[in-house]
């Protein structure tokens, strides 16, 4: 599920869903939480934490940003600053539990292995850029920094197994223990670590531990749950366990403002404090906030609310949100590949809980009934509804690829008038520029390495030209990885909006050719998807049915395509989890074979592995109708588990020390301070037994479990010391307990209700609106971002449509600009800057918000409104050109411009080309003779329609190219389109 966009869809829609979160401070006074909110139980999703500590981002304009750590202790520095910070906004009363990823299920290691090829492949194009701009930076004598080989260069190296990992699960145990030994804050409370030697997601171990606790007769159902993590599926996860009084805390991303804020006072420091300040790392405060889950069930609860229910149905929101979380897997999910039907920012979810309010009657009643989960004969799923309703849903099929169809050209045309402007609306997920292996600066062991013995000016020039390249680096990347801009409109073989794409679809993604074949295909593809719906469902409630089920293709189906889901019957067998180490050979690719054991590398690296298949260094990229590399589809080969394990059961035999720790299965680890009531309880437990017992929940907060010693081995000396035996760490397994009960627990409180009516807004289908966003959203236009674009603060912040110092106009009088300049249009459309209060009239051919407020146009035909530049240099006012006067320079890119459809001509009607430098004009200077947009570029006047002798225009008002650039303004007796035109200077309008 694509992270941006459902949380996008989800704040938008349900705007109260969130609160700002507000941090404490550390002086671990036992004042009341400042949120005013007070929990119990604080869950971290540690991967959440790892990633942006191993890798911090730096933003867009910013000129230096936080410097990445330069090794492994400066990550764990960053982790522990992090926690800290997390936990004042917190403030936990009873128990800290932190979750890092172990091995995960085979559904999701093949994700986990696409993303970490493509990581690698991107690093490889990061590593040639920055070699190129290294050689340019040369051959201009600016010198930087040498480039450093670092030990955190490389984030697959975030994956059960490495050494790493393990050197982070000792640190953590250290962390823990100093925070008990001496925080006020931390010293009544038990923290749980569920190290990467733990098999499971991160998430669903925590979930396991809710689900094992509520399901017991001394949980408290009033307990309140804070869990902290970034992917889109908490929120699932959380609505899933049934809990009222929970909460997630994440990072503010859709609005960053205090991070710019701090990241400029860091800049404020100037370009010398990075070598005095080198080796602080501090973490960068950034704004958090909290999602309540019990406001969205009241958002679900009227939004959901069936106004044609089927006979004898009993509206049950329990049942209800257990239905949306099943739906929204279609959305997309981590372990099945996206149906080409649905898109989260298309509107996909807004379409599912559509359908199922109006069509649930028809359906019969509700789809999943979780409460029958352990249900061997699948009764906690209801197929052939569940058949009826993605079938209904895929009746809007062709109304979704039209529109994604007519909105790719739309883009395209605007692309071609406004390259730079293009704001594209799409879920931006991941992309090469924000790649875990490209580091956006450089490193404190960098600066460390070259300053020492330079003097500080020489030094500070350095640094700022290595920002300058680092920069640079990342630009190229990001400008490159966009393939329209760089005009390459890639291949559409499948053509979505036009008929037979079905039979395209088979034919280039499953190979299947021939109605009999692509029969023979969609059922087996129904059948696996079936199974998967089903697994991801048992997942979320339960466990993973299965550790070695997986999708065995690339692409889902189609949502109209799912005839005879409700025939599928799912047998799972359970099998084991992958060894941590094995777990290393299925997901890594060669270039990051140094994070295994040497032997293990050569199996990975030696043309004479009997698994080298399994690691090719190129592989096939589907691009086929994308437009950014990242949305591209990795074609690895599928791991196959026998022959991976019977390479690898041997060498595991040898692993010694260190690395034969690295690949064992262990369990949890409790810490108490020993003034904690639950120590006297462990006090009991004897040195030499290894036999477990249950935690008495009347000293332990209510927390369930079995508890037993730790190994001496492991407790002393080599791994970790606990401070001054302040604080006591015993192993620790979950509770046995019944299936969840996906219902409110009794004497569970409610909250007041805040959510009426009111609240909601009117859904409006993707499909049935015009553009890309409803004229009555509350998101931002594209047409208001592209005003935005164009609006630079001046130098005391004001805000105003600004081209360059010599065509800005701070008039406020009512001029009609550019009337009976062509294109058919008169006065034009008027435009009004927000700001100044200047008002304009814009081409109809053009939005208003990209014509220039300035007081300098050209007179003469249809001319460029942007800066013409060259090598990277803006031209002045008076170098502005016209269209047909290119005199030679060809712009660049777009060379062979195409679209969906022959038939379909792009360039509007009578308008002259844009001589920007986004595309090629006609060879031969001369272009399209149907609709005379194209002259040759010999005559003296321009070709838009409303001036010119004739050629290919209409109307009077001919201007001489060499007066073209004199400042006027036109007055009420401007025509155009037929009609006459008098242009006047601007000084002899009236005031």
């Amino acid at each position: 599920m694509g992270v941006p966009s459902f949380f996008k869809w989800l704040v938008n829609k349900y705007p109260k869903v969130v609160v700002k979160a507000i941090e404490g401070q550390r002086e671990e006074s036992p004042n009341p939480n400042p949120t005013n909110l007070e929990f119990d139980n604080f869950y971290l999703d540690m991967n959440g934490i790892i990633h942006p500590c191993f890798h911090p981002e730096a933003d867009d304009d910013d000129d230096g940003g936080l410097l990445p750590p330069a090794n492994f202790e400066e990550v764990f520095i960053n982790i522990f600053e992090y926690i800290d910070i997390l936990f004042n906004i917190v403030r936990p009363r009873k128990l800290l539990y932190l979750a890092i990823d172990g091995v995960a299920p085979r559904a999701k290691m093949n994700q986990q292995r696409m993303r970490r090829f493509k990581s690698a492949k991107d690093a490889e194009i990061a590593e040639v850029e920055e070699e190129k701009l290294r050689r340019q930076f040369e051959l201009e004598s600016k010198q930087v920094l040498p480039k450093q080989q670092s030990e955190v260069s490389d984030s697959n190296i975030i994956t059960p197994g490495t050494e790493f990992m393990h050197k982070l699960s000792k640190a953590l145990r250290n962390y823990i223990s100093l925070r008990l030994s001496n925080d006020l804050g931390w010293r009544d409370i038990e923290v749980i670590l569920s190290d990467a030697n733990a098999p499971g997601e991160g998430e669903h171990k925590i979930m396991s531990f809710i689900r094992s606790q509520r399901n017991l007769p001394s949980y408290d159902p009033n307990t309140r749950h804070c869990l902290y993590g970034l992917d889109a599926d908490l929120v699932m996860l959380a609505l899933a366990t049934h809990e009222l009084h929970f909460s997630i805390l994440r990072e503010d991303v859709l609005h960053n403002e205090q991070r710019h804020k701090n990241r400029e006072s860091i800049r404020e420091k100037g370009p010398s404090s990075g070598k005095s300040d080198n080796k602080k790392r501090s973490m960068l405060k950034k704004p958090f906030q909290f999602l309540h889950v019990w406001i969205l069930r009241e958002y679900l609860e009227l939004d959901l609310k069936i106004d044609d229910p089927p006979e004898n149905f009993k509206f049950d929101l329990e049942r209800i949100i257990d239905d949306f979380i099943f739906m929204c897997f279609f959305a997309g999910n981590d372990f099945l590949p996206h149906m080409p039907t649905l898109e989260i920012h298309e509107g996909a979810i807004d379409l599912l809980m559509t359908v199922y309010r109006k069509e649930l009657k028809n359906l019969g009643g509700y789809m999943v009934d979780m409460l029958r989960v352990n249900d061997k004969k699948s009764g906690y799923i209801k197929l052939s509804r569940v058949e009826k309703f993605i079938l209904l849903v895929g009746s809007y099929e062709d109304k979704i690829f039209k529109k994604r169809s007519e909105l790719r050209d739309r883009k395209l045309r605007r692309l071609c008038y406004y390259n730079d402007s293009l704001e594209e609306e799409v879920d931006t997920g991941s992309s090469i520029t924000g790649s875990s292996n490209t580091q956006a600066f450089f490193s404190g062991e960098e600066l460390e390495v070259w300053s020492d013995g330079t003097s500080d000016i020489m030094h500070s020039q350095v640094v700022e030209n290595t920002k300058e390249l680092k920069k640079k680096m990342k630009d190229n990347i990001r400008r490159k990885s966009d393939l329209f801009k760089n005009g390459d409109l890639g291949s559409d073989k499948v053509r979505f909006a036009v008929g037979g794409y079905k039979e395209r679809y088979y034919k280039y993604k499953f190979s299947a050719e021939g109605p009999a074949d692509i029969e023979r295909k969609r059922k087996e593809v129904v059948k696996c998807y079936t199974e998967g719906l089903l697994w991801v469902l048992l997942y979320y409630f339960s466990e993973p049915p299965s550790w070695t089920w997986f999708y065995p293709f690339y692409y889902g189906p189609f949502a109209s395509d799912l005839k005879g889901l409700g025939q599928v019957k799912a047998k799972f067998k359970k099998g084991f989890p992958f060894k941590p180490i094995d777990t290393l050979m299925a997901v890594l690719p060669p270039r990051s074979a140094h994070a295994l054991p040497k032997d293990y590398q050569k199996l990975m690296t030696e043309e004479s592995s009997s698994i080298i298949d399994f690691y090719p260094t190129d592989f096939e990229i589907d691009m086929d109708g994308k437009r950014f590399t990242w949305q591209g589809i990795c074609k690895l080969p599928f791991i196959e588990e026998e022959r991976l394990l019977s390479e690898t059961k041997n060498l595991d035999k040898e692993l010694l020390g260190d690395e034969r720790d690295r690949n064992t299965e262990k369990s949890d680890q409790l810490f108490v301070r020993r003034t904690h009531n639950l120590v006297s309880q462990i006090m009991s437990l004897s040195s030499k037994e290894s036999w477990s017992i249950k935690i008495d929940t009347s000293s332990s907060f209510g927390v369930a479990g079995t508890i037993r010693r730790l190994d001496a081995a492991m407790s002393e000396g080599g791994d970790y010391k606990l401070q001054e035996d302040h604080v006591v760490c015993m192993l620790y397994e979950l509770p046995d307990s019944d299936a969840h009960m996906p219902r409110l627990l009794d004497g569970v409180k409610h909250p007041s209700k805040t959510i009426t009516k009111d609240d909601l807004t009117e859904t409006k289908l993707w499909h049935e609106y015009q553009g890309s966003a409803p004229a009555t959203t509350t998101t931002t236009t594209s047409s208001a971002r592209l005003q935005e674009r164009f609006r630079r603060r001046d130098n005391n912040g004001n805000g105003g449509f600004q081209n360059n110092a010599r065509c800005t106009s701070s008039s406020t009088d009512l001029i009609h600009k550019f009337a009976g300049s062509g294109w058919d249009c008169g006065r034009g459309k008027e435009v009004a800057n927000p700001n100044s209060g200047e008002r304009f009239y814009a081409p109809r051919g053009i939005p208003g918000e990209r014509v220039m407020s300035s007081s300098s146009y050209s007179a003469m035909g249809s001319t460029d409104y942007k800066r013409v530049s060259f090598h990277g240099r803006s031209v002045s006012n008076d170098k502005w050109r016209a269209v047909g006067y290119v005199s030679g320079d060809r712009a660049q890119g777009f060379k062979d411009l195409k679209i969906s459809e022959p038939s379909q001509a792009w360039r509007p009607s009578a308008r002259g080309q844009p001589a920007n430098n986004a595309f090629w004009p006609s060879r031969n200077s001369f272009g399209h003779n149907t609709n005379h947009s194209w002259q040759s570029s010999q005559l003296n006047h321009s070709h838009g329609r409303g001036r010119g002798q004739q050629q290919g225009g209409r109307g009077q008002g001919q201007q001489e190219y060499w007066k073209r650039y004199t400042p006027f303004s036109a007055n009420d007796s401007s025509q155009a389109g037929g009609r006459s035109s008098q242009f006047v200077p601007r000084s002899s309008v009236n005031q």
